[in-house]
């Protein structure tokens, strides 16, 4: 399965509760944090719901 790579470029202050916690569940703490993660459905969902604060990038 593909992975996806996801960076974290803008703060989650003043947004709502459950956007908060969709980036902490992404296991993003920080600005500028990288994670990887599996692309799955799930996944791909919680990162649809915040991309507004999030740089994503596909791994072949």
């Amino acid at each position: 399965m593909a992975k996806v790579r996801v960076k974290q470029v803008r703060s989650a202050i003043n947004k709502p509760v459950d956007q908060k916690r969709t980036v902490q569940a992404l296991g993003l703490r920080k600005l500028n944090q990288v994670v990887e993660h599996e692309a799955t459905p799930q996944i791909m969902g919680m990162i649809n719901k915040v991309k507004h604060l999030l740089e994503v990038e596909e791994i072949k």
